[in-house]
C-alpha cells in the first residue's frame, strides 16, 4: 500500500486566509458602513502582514 501525502497550506498562509475570510464577512455584517469598513481594513491588514511573513 502506498502512502498518501496530503497537501496542506503553510500555517501562516492558512491563518492569512482565515483573516481574509473574516474581512469579507465583515463587509456583509449587520452594522453601519463605517464599522464594516473599519473591521474589513483591520482584518486585511493582519492578513497582509501574515502573507509577508510577519507575525501579528
Amino acid at each position: 500500500m502506498t502512502k498518501r501525502h496530503t497537501l496542506t497550506l503553510d500555517p501562516s498562509k492558512a491563518h492569512a486566509a482565515a483573516w481574509k475570510a473574516r474581512a469579507f464577512a465583515a463587509l456583509y455584517a449587520d452594522s453601519s458602513l463605517s464599522v464594516r469598513l473599519t473591521r474589513y481594513n483591520a482584518a486585511m491588514a493582519r492578513a497582509r502582514a501574515l502573507e509577508v511573513g510577519g507575525a501579528v
